[in-house]
């Protein structure tokens, strides 16, 4: 064999031993050219040992670890929808007899408010049950077989308003027929001496005729008038937020908030008025002055009817006394006013 070829066939081997040196371990190759070639150990892949190999293998999914941090859930609160109170048929039907029996109910809807409190007030007052506004009971049994309650003054006029200073009640007739049943309170007989005026809160009984009305509020040294309509001086009817079963007034005869406009409307000046029960008579007890600070005909929003009371003063029912229609009184047209 020539040199030429055994060199030849040598550089062949090389390159195949150096192949599968590569192939087989992946550590070692051929370097150098021609048969002086030796091997050298490759710097980048001899690194990749196997237990490096493993080493990667087993941190890498460590280090690689991507932590996502979900959006935090968002809660929606509903609001409570505010319960509306739903009429009661009992409630209903006892307004409705309440009504047929000339009380003023207001609207016939089922529902239990400070007017239908204030209107079985008014009912226990006339049939002379204890004054707490609540229909227990007694009062179911007694609306059961109650009248319409006869008038004060027999033979009055046809169109007038009777107030029960006993009863701490007041009716009013148009055309003959009673057409309204309210609760009031009167003078609780105390002297006063307020701003300036001094007196006794006495609401006098007898025969009267209304006198000056003054539409809207009117504010006198003694407090606040809404659509006072005046029968004796200074005393009026007028609306009051503070209507109590007994009677509070400074000789005024306070009537609820919820009927003061209508009132002034159905009693124009002129009607007769007749005060009755436990009382002086008007001859002792002189006429307060009726001189008003102010009077406002746009005032403001009048106060809301008074909330019913949490706890209620109980008053033993009086006899109420009859009258008849003797002298007549009528109110100054201009005479400080009386609440």
């Amino acid at each position: 064999m020539s040199g030429e070829i055994r060199n030849r066939l040598l550089r062949a081997l090389a390159v195949v031993a150096g192949l599968f040196v590569v192939v087989g371990g992946g550590a070692y190759a051929l370097g150098g050219r021609g048969s002086d070639a030796g091997t050298r150990q490759v710097s980048g892949p001899a690194r990749l040992t196997t237990s490096t190999t493993a080493r990667l293998t087993t941190t890498a999914p460590a280090m690689l670890t991507t932590t996502t941090t979900a959006a935090p859930e968002t809660t929606t609160t509903t609001a409570t929808p505010v319960t509306q109170p739903q009429p009661d048929e009992s409630v209903r039907a006892m307004q409705q007899r309440l009504a047929d029996l000339g009380y003023d109910i207001g609207p016939i809807d089922g529902l239990v408010g400070a007017r239908t409190y204030y209107t079985i007030q008014a009912f226990q007052k006339v049939e002379g049950l204890s004054r707490d506004g609540i229909a227990g009971q007694q009062v179911q049994e007694a609306l059961a077989k109650a009248s319409k309650p006869g008038p004060l003054v027999p033979g009055g006029a046809a169109n007038r308003v009777e107030v029960d200073l006993d009863r701490q009640v007041l009716f009013l007739y148009q055309g003959g027929q009673l057409a309204r049943i309210l609760p009031i309170s009167t003078g609780n007989g105390v002297a006063y001496c307020e701003n300036g005026l001094c007196g006794d809160a006495l609401t006098p009984t007898g025969s009267f005729r209304i006198g000056r009305k003054a539409s809207g509020l009117e504010v006198s040294p003694l407090g606040q008038l809404w659509s006072p309509s005046y029968f004796y001086g200074g005393i009026a009817f007028h609306g009051s937020p503070a209507i109590p079963p007994y009677p509070a007034s400074h000789g005024c005869v306070r009537i609820p908030m919820y009927a003061h406009e209508s009132f002034f409307d159905q009693t124009p000046s002129g009607m007769m008025v007749y005060v009755v029960g436990n009382g002086p008579a008007a001859a002792d007890v002189p006429p307060p002055p009726d001189a008003p600070i102010t009077v406002d005909p746009d005032p403001p929003a009048p106060p809301p009817v008074e909330d019913i009371p949490t706890t209620t003063t109980t008053v033993p029912p009086a006899t109420t006394t009859t009258t008849t229609a003797g002298s007549v009184i009528t109110a100054p047209s201009s005479s400080t006013s009386i609440p």
